[in-house]
């Protein structure tokens, strides 16, 4: 009797000091999210009272989506239970990467958040050319796909899944590399949006193609592969009552549908611009200038 009430008091003892290492980041994670969101509020209502129609009501209410969602990855009840169930890891990756990154970005936050930050910390130096040229770098399409895919690919593998879930500071280290890859990611698709160029907006399309191509095989590879990938789920309790290898196998499905919508209402939405007709009509305008010009100057050469 004594020796039972000794090990759940050990195990009490334990689950205590896990929820204190885990709550850590989580509290830290609030913490940056509500800032945030504060600092953007912040310099969105200094914008809208000197220019009115600079950041639209609907940015700020894309960037604040866009935060709840790096909350419920990060933050919420949610967070805590990827170490049960890869279907629940795999919904805070979709998160971070598909939902938050896009809506953050669309919020424009640039301009708000160097204008909600104190004087403080605004440099009033302009970037140097090192600066601006490394900028430049990570911003080419080449560079943002190669970070989404290497963020999928490269976390997934076994041995970096294994050591992300034991550590909790390496897995926290994981959850921001997906943010970040996905900001990268989504950046060439939402300037695209003002892009007035049809030539780049059918890259665009071409870029969401090819990024679902390695997330289908790695979606397919954990459907239909017959055996448990990651080891770290046999010795956890199992959500909803399934067993690790079904739970592998939802979540690899999971992965496959979320992907393919996610990437396939922006190539829809581009299509649908690129060939509407007012785009059509505002890119024969210039063209038609050009050649305006040009047949007058011609005139004007066989006249002198």
């Amino acid at each position: 009797m004594n020796l039972a009430i000794s090990n759940l008091a050990m195990s009490n003892l334990a689950m205590s000091h896990a929820h204190m290492q885990s709550s850590i980041p989580v509290d830290i994670a609030s913490a940056l999210v509500a800032a945030m969101a504060l600092v953007y509020l912040r310099g969105w209502l200094s914008l809208r009272s000197g220019f009115p129609t600079l950041i639209p009501g609907w940015r700020l209410a894309a960037f604040m989506s866009g935060l709840v969602s790096v909350w419920v990855a990060l933050a919420s009840p949610l967070a805590t239970l990827d170490h049960q169930s890869l279907t629940i890891h795999m919904i805070k990756h979709l998160l971070l990467m598909t939902v938050a990154a896009p809506l953050i970005l669309a919020g424009a936050p640039v301009f708000p958040l160097v204008c909600g930050l104190p004087k403080l910390f605004i440099k009033t130096h302009p970037p140097n050319r090192p600066t601006r040229s490394l900028e430049h770098s990570l911003m080419h399409p080449v560079m943002c796909w190669l970070a989404g895919t290497v963020a999928v690919i490269g976390w997934h593998l076994p041995v970096a899944f294994q050591v992300g879930m034991r550590s909790q500071w390496v897995h926290s280290l994981e959850d921001v590399c997906f943010l970040i890859a996905g900001l990268l990611f989504w950046s060439p698709v939402v300037h695209s949006s003002s892009s007035a160029g049809i030539s780049p907006r059918w890259s665009i399309m071409l870029y969401l193609f090819l990024a679902t191509v390695p997330c289908d095989i790695l979606s397919a590879f954990l459907v239909f592969c017959n055996r448990l990938v990651y080891s770290f789920y046999l010795s956890k309790s199992q959500l909803f009552s399934l067993s690790p290898l079904q739970d592998q196998e939802c979540a690899g499905a999971l992965m496959w549908v979320w992907v393919t919508f996610a990437y396939l209402i922006p190539a829809v939405v581009i299509t649908m611009q690129v060939l509407s007709p007012s785009n059509t009509q505002s890119q024969e305008a210039p063209q038609a200038a050009r050649h305006g010009v040009a047949g007058r100057s011609l005139n004007g050469a066989e006249v002198l």
